[in-house]
């Protein structure tokens, strides 16, 4: 299956572009932020080919795809308006407790610069590494140019930041890396290192260094879209284009220099601190914590709540040992899929684990831990032991990093420096270790049998589903009928979300098409899904995109669950009014479980009314 086709089955099955409220993805996950969670099919999204599983945690839907997750990404922004509708939607990361407030900020944050700064801590440690060796010198034309393009990310850290957060806290960009310029501004450097006393407004300004800073940033975009955001409201819509950025930047930056930064830099030494004294009560108690606790905050997509920890101490100390401790239990995952390979003669098996156990050498885990560690249990409990282990063995050793990265092998050069020998080993170790005690005592064929009578026996002991009947749809509206081919859409006009038709509206009155139940009524307005006694499963989209109108100008009359009957009135909504706005109205009638079908066939001519025979569904 292309990326392409990927992209449009997994949309597809989330419910639609309309359903996202925004979307990002690490170094293997989709992650999606959805506005209805009840319309995202988990199972259809599972059982896509090219998706691995599908995670839910912190307020995401994760779907696992593995090393091809930023092709996809890509394909699925082209096809969709996602990207372009972010910031419109900022405010959907309020939604949940406050523990998934937090990890979806903090991936939100982080996840979209992830990969770049890998990269420049990578060439840190290779360039550290050359310059031990001999074989370069920090006075050298080569030392210093590669040293900018490996330092530059984290020294104007606060730059990114301020972007990424302004996509997450729904501020102007570009307004956000001004406040965030302003702090590493080399007038204000110059000022720092100079240690002078200045005011503003007789206020006395206490100067910190902000480069390679992460919290203040990040507070100082906060209250920058709050003010945004106010100022929006009360503006005259003619001058507000430059009037609010003018009076945010007036403002944030000064708050930022007095108040905001300073907070933000001692609250980073504290954290830094607190965590040190955590580390230093027991590096090895730490490690074996850390090394058999980490795939399992991976598996529940947890593991971002220890990001800035990590990022914090780069910034403060010029190190990390946390990272050190987790690290080895990738070494470890990939030992276990190494174990499994060795071990089974089982075709189908030796096509997961052998490249599961390549990739995660590199640190790309997901494969493993889904399709071997999680499903057969013992490896992933061996791995859990080796990861304990090799953590034991890093803390004893002090191991540190020095820029973050996906723990593999390729960013070994990160981990150069103190205990550097001893990351070797525990890598070694966890590696060797898992692998062994899999091949010995972690699995055998015969799981995978189990695995397999299991999934029968759970099959056939489902309750059976309402036998579906051949039946015909009526229609819902009155209007001109047009084929979904004629969509602008293509997530309609390609068919995945299922076949159908389409029909442009000529009054504001939706119908009813059978007798039923409302399985999705959108508050909105804008769509509703209807299952039919016969089994038959309908999504009427009221017009393109007018999900963003946000209820305007639709009024609905029923409640999901409701009953309804053929005929009975389900949405009023303005024409004229949605149309003057500058919205086509044409209207997708979809049959989702289209697969169900051996034909589904459109009865209705150019223009029908309501009731009259639409679609008619055959097995």
């Amino acid at each position: 299956m292309s990326n392409e086709q990927l992209a449009k089955d997994i949309l597809a099955s989330v419910g639609g572009e309309e359903n996202v409220s925004s979307l990002a993805h690490c170094a293997t996950r989709l992650r999606f932020k959805l506005k209805n969670r009840e319309l995202a099919d988990k199972s259809k999204t599972q059982n896509i080919t090219g998706v691995i599983t599908v995670v839910e945690s912190g307020g995401q839907y994760q779907v696992v795809i593995g090393n091809t997750v930023g092709d996809v990404y890509k394909d699925i922004t082209k096809i969709s308006s996602i990207d372009d509708n972010i910031k419109q939607d900022s405010s959907a990361a309020t939604e949940g407790n406050w523990f998934n407030k937090a990890v979806d900020i903090i991936s939100g944050i982080f996840t979209p610069f992830l990969g770049a700064l890998a990269a420049s801590g990578i060439l840190k440690g290779l360039l550290l590494m050359l310059v031990s060796l001999g074989w370069l010198t920090k006075t050298g034309g080569v030392y210093s140019i590669w040293f900018a393009a490996a330092d530059s990310i984290f020294y104007f850290l606060p730059l990114a930041i301020a972007v990424t957060s302004s996509r997450k806290f729904g501020a102007n960009t570009f307004v956000a890396l001004a406040v965030a310029g302003a702090l590493v501004y080399p007038n204000i450097i110059t000022l720092y290192n100079d240690k002078a006393d200045i005011t503003f407004f007789n206020i006395p300004v206490v100067l910190m260094s902000y480069t390679s800073s992460v919290i203040p940033v990040i507070i100082a975009v906060w209250l920058l879209s709050i003010l945004e955001k106010f100022l929006n409201r009360v503006i005259h819509d003619s001058v507000k284009n430059f009037i609010t950025p003018l009076i945010c930047l007036m403002v944030i930056v000064p708050l930022t220099l007095i108040a905001v930064g300073p907070i933000g830099i001692y609250a980073s030494l504290g954290m830094a601190k607190g965590y040190t004294f955590l580390y230093n009560l027991s590096p090895i108690v730490a490690g074996v914590i850390l090394g058999a606790g980490w795939q399992l905050l991976v598996v529940m997509g947890l593991h971002w709540a220890f990001v800035p920890i990590m990022y914090n101490n780069i910034a403060v100390y010029g190190y990390d040992t946390m990272k050190p401790l987790m690290a080895p239990s990738n070494f470890a995952q990939a030992g276990a899929a190494l174990g499994v390979l060795l071990k089974t003669k089982n075709p189908k098996v030796r096509a997961i684990a052998g490249p599961a156990a390549i990739t995660g050498l590199f640190g790309i885990t997901e494969p493993i831990i889904y399709g071997i560690s999680i499903r057969y249990k013992k490896p992933f409990v061996w791995a859990i032991i080796g990861g304990s282990i090799a953590g034991a063995i890093t803390g004893a050793a002090g191991s540190v990093a020095i820029a973050p990265g996906i723990p593999g092998l390729a960013s070994l050069p990160i981990f150069f420096g103190t205990g550097f020998a001893g990351f070797v080993i525990a890598i070694i170790v966890a590696y060797v270790f898992t692998a062994i005690t899999t091949y010995l005592f972690g699995f055998n064929d015969s799981m995978e049998k189990e695995m397999i009578a299991v999934h029968e026996e759970k099959k056939e002991a489902e309750t059976p589903a309402p036998a579906l009947t051949n039946e015909k749809i009526f229609s819902p509206l009155t209007g001109a009928v047009k084929s979904l081919s004629e969509i602008s859409d293509e997530v309609f006009s390609t068919g995945a979300m299922g076949k159908g038709v389409a029909i442009v509206p000529e009054d504001g009155k939706l119908l009813s098409p059978f007798n039923g139940t409302i399985a999705n009524a959108f508050r909105t307005g804008h769509a509703i899904g209807l299952v039919s006694d016969g089994g038959t499963e309908i999504l009427v989209h009221i017009g393109m995109d007018t999900v963003k109108l946000k209820g305007q100008h639709f009024k609905t009359h029923i409640a999901e669950g409701d009953r309804v009957t053929k005929g009975q009135l389900l949405v009023e909504f303005n024409i004229e009014e949605i149309k003057a706005l500058g919205y086509d109205m044409t209207t997708p009638v979809i049959v989702t479980n289209t697969a169900q079908y051996a034909e589904i066939k459109v009865l209705g001519s150019s223009r029908v009314q309501t009731g009259d025979s639409l679609l008619e569904v055959k097995l």
